[in-house]
């Protein structure tokens, strides 16, 4: 069992059942029935709301756990929820397939955060979008969640390098705010938000 499937398996959803604020605020982006593909998606808050939004969603994720949760969590709201379970280091979507990429907190080692990056917009079709939050290399001197490894943090500029050539940014930002994402994501945090259109 890795580490992810021994944290989904307790009792509850580790982030809360409802989405991210800033994808909830982002969300207006996407064109009605949009085919959404929201990796680490973990329990499924963010791909299940995205389906009651109208939205065609695949989650992916390393824990099938986290997964099954998910699919709980969609038949309770009455949606449907693509899932597989699938390892970022090497996945890659098919070409041009979706309409918009979720990263909520997905963090990525250094080693193959670029890479994945770049496979991932790969499968996004000219014009679609991609919403991102994650925690800042500033976190590490707060305590409301993310990785303590700073190699696993995003600044804007990382970002907007992973995906040069291929995203174009339209909104970079980060600095501080409250989460209230169950009981793992509680408290003042610095978080980097960063959304991007397909070349």
């Amino acid at each position: 069992m890795n580490f992810w499937d021994q944290r989904f398996a307790e009792p509850g959803f580790k982030y809360g059942t409802e989405p991210n604020a800033f994808l909830h605020d982002q969300a207006y982006r996407l064109l009605p029935v949009s085919q959404v593909l929201v990796p680490g998606d973990g329990e499924g808050r963010n791909g299940v709301w995205l389906a009651t939004q109208g939205h065609g969603v695949t989650s992916v994720d390393s824990s099938a756990v986290g997964l099954q949760k998910a699919q709980v969590l969609a038949a309770s709201r009455g949606v449907p929820l693509r899932t597989e379970v699938v390892d970022l280091a090497d996945w890659q979507p098919a070409a041009a397939s979706f309409d918009a990429l979720i990263l909520i907190y997905t963090h990525l080692p250094a080693a193959f955060r670029q890479t994945a990056h770049q496979r991932l917009a790969h499968g996004l079709r000219s014009g679609a979008w991609v919403v991102l939050e994650a925690f800042h290399p500033a976190q590490l001197g707060y305590n409301s969640g993310g990785p303590k490894d700073v190699d696993m943090l995003y600044s804007p500029e990382q970002l907007s390098a992973d995906f040069e050539g291929l995203i174009q940014p339209v909104l970079t930002w980060h600095g501080e705010i409250t989460l209230a994402e169950g009981p793992s994501h509680q408290g003042l945090a610095h978080v980097t938000r960063w959304v991007g259109q397909r070349i």
